[in-house]
């Protein structure tokens, strides 16, 4: 039985508190001295979870942090999360106590804060504690979802299977996540290059051609004067440009954070934008297909997966959509009707949808519809670099090829004279 939306509601309005490595000593129940690494919210908490492990703890102090970041331990990134996962349904799988699994991956993991939070997680485990209850103690690295799949294999007596299908719908995430990385990070790139390479002309070289050309005594061509415009205004005013930018990106960033009309905004404007803007609709269709086919795999009911799969859609326009989906199948629509409504999910989708329905195998259906688009998205992802690298290699010969011609058109005008 999964755990219903008003509860899911309620714990995403709570402020998370975000929790403190200790580092702490104490004595087991064999008089044996030992020591570890706990997180908790306080010291008073961190004693209770030892007390419930027979540990009477002696010396309790925070984990100092290394200075200025150096030296510390890797930060837990979803990837890891998701390596974790696959780990815990190998093992699960060839028949490993869960307590033993936790244990054994987290002493055999190569960065020291992996290493806490299966520590905690172990000690909360050993303790009764539920699985997905220790899961919901650290909402950075566990979301929603992810506890109530886990919550769902427990209630079931299939956490095996369960997490099988979670390791593998992080593993798709990931994967699909990093393919529109890969297509956003690699003109960015190229670009902020090409404008560092074109402002250290404008405010290095240019001045060097300009006093050059102050010794000729002749009038210098429209466009050489133009460019060396251009360059009087960056000596003159670059830190003014460089702090405006810095300062426009800072606002906007902020703003992006706490409103969530903006947010909505530029993830409806993105949508419009040629070649990326279909790319982006592609992978909101892999991920609603591909959380839809877990979660419902998994037992979860149709309205809460609904609802899974549209905090997981990426997309405020697809988010809308799905929700409005779950409004319409909650009152009793077919689910493929109520994507035909949106006007925003592809035939293709929908008739698989209706497919999956009449045959009893919505999740299968699901997933071949993940499957495909993810596979589109990969192919869409290495046209765009492909289209991208002739562009902005046309681009940057135009920019600095432009600056090059400039400042030697005066001097092929002396050679006429000459």
């Amino acid at each position: 039985m999964a755990i219903t939306s008003n509860k899911k509601s309620t714990r995403t309005q709570k402020k998370v508190k975000k929790q403190e490595v200790f580092i702490w000593h104490g004595v087991n129940r064999k008089g044996k001295k030992i020591k570890g690494e706990l997180t908790a919210n306080n010291v008073i908490e961190l004693k209770a979870q030892l007390r419930k492990q027979g540990i009477t703890p002696s010396r309790v102090k925070k984990k100092p942090k290394p200075l200025f970041g150096m030296g510390g331990d890797k930060a837990i990134t979803p990837m890891d999360i998701a390596l974790i996962t696959r780990q815990i349904a190998t093992m699960l799988g060839a028949g490993v106590p869960l307590v033993q699994t936790i244990q054994m991956i987290g002493k055999g993991h190569d960065n020291g804060n992996m290493r806490t939070l299966l520590a905690d997680i172990e000690v909360k485990l050993s303790s009764g504690i539920p699985l997905s209850d220790c899961l919901r103690a650290h909402p950075l690295f566990f979301d929603d979802l992810y506890c109530d799949l886990v919550a769902s294999g427990e209630q079931s007596g299939s956490l095996e299977t369960i997490y099988g299908r979670i390791a593998t719908y992080k593993e798709k995430a990931e994967a699909l996540k990093s393919k529109i990385k890969k297509a956003m990070t690699y003109p960015i790139a190229v670009l902020v290059i090409a404008a560092i390479v074109t402002s250290i002309l404008l405010i290095f070289v240019v001045p060097v051609f300009q006093e050059i050309f102050a010794g000729f005594g002749a009038e210098l061509p429209g466009f050489t004067l133009f460019v060396i415009g251009i360059s009087e205004f960056m000596q003159a005013y670059w830190y003014f440009g460089l702090a405006g930018l810095y300062l426009a990106l800072f606002l906007f960033k902020r703003a992006h954070r706490n409103s969530q009309t903006l947010r909505d905004s530029v993830d409806k404007n993105i949508l419009k934008l040629p070649v990326i803007g279909d790319l982006l609709k592609k992978a909101a269709v892999a991920r609603y297909a591909r959380t839809l086919s877990t979660t419902f795999a998994a037992g979860v009911p149709l309205v809460d997966a609904l609802e899974s799969a549209a905090g997981a859609s990426g997309n405020a326009v697809f988010r809308d959509a799905i929700l409005e989906v779950r409004a319409e199948v909650t009152s009793g629509m077919q689910m493929n009707l109520a994507m035909r409504n949106c006007n925003i999910f592809p035939d293709m989708v929908i008739q698989m949808v209706a497919i999956g329905e009449e045959s009893g195998a919505v999740d299968d259906m699901l997933s071949k519809v993940a499957t495909v688009y993810e596979q589109q998205v990969d192919d869409a992802v290495d046209g765009l670099t492909a289209l991208l690298e002739p562009m902005i290699m046309a681009v940057l010969g135009v920019v600095i090829g432009g600056l090059i011609i400039a400042m030697y058109l005066p001097i092929f005008e002396i050679g006429k004279i000459i």
